[in-house]
């Protein structure tokens, strides 16, 4: 149904008058009070710009060059490896590795670095090595199976689509094209 659309030139005349009431209504609003506003964000811009005003350090001179000094008695032994941090009360997932986590931090995500990299090998660990127990009972379903071993998948044309849909729909009559041998 088409939408009636009402508008003789009294209804015309109308819209006008309200358009022109409206427009002069901000028009005198913006002449009151344009310029106290104006002088407020200009006051709250120069604050900001002092607040935000970066003093760089002054550069020290290098330190001079100390004489070599004499020989130190060899290291004590290498400590053993920590073992794995405890993990805070409440914690779903483990802490990341640091070679991990120091990805976040080389390059930006835009050529394929940075963010990106990080979230890239984030996702080929897998849960078990992620989180502590299954957060969710999705997780439960391939929690702990192990490595998956790919399948391996024929090049060439789709067989399912060839022999199971119907090219002419479910309700036609069968076609000796469409029956599967």
């Amino acid at each position: 149904m088409a939408r009636q659309l009402n508008m003789d030139t009294q209804r015309q005349n109308f819209w006008k008058e309200e358009y022109l009431k409206e427009m002069l209504l901000r028009f005198a609003w913006h002449k009151k009070y344009g310029a106290a506003i104006k002088a407020k964000q200009e006051r709250q811009h120069l604050r900001k710009a002092k607040e935000a005003h970066l003093k760089l350090p002054a550069i020290q001179p290098p330190a001079p060059e100390k004489p070599p000094a004499a020989p130190q008695p060899p290291a004590p032994a290498p400590k053993a490896p920590p073992a794995e941090p405890t993990l805070a009360l409440g914690a779903e997932m483990r802490p990341v590795p640091p070679d991990v986590q120091e990805l976040l931090y080389r390059g930006i995500s835009h050529e394929h670095e940075g963010r990106w990299r990080y979230l890239q090998t984030r996702t080929l660990a897998v849960p078990e090595e992620k989180y502590i127990f299954p957060i969710t009972t999705n997780f439960i379903y391939g929690w702990q199976m192990g490595k998956m071993t790919k399948v391996y998948v024929p090049p060439g044309p789709k067989c399912c689509i060839d022999s199971f849909y119907r090219k002419n729909g479910a309700f036609s009559m069968v076609d000796p094209s469409n029956v599967a041998l």
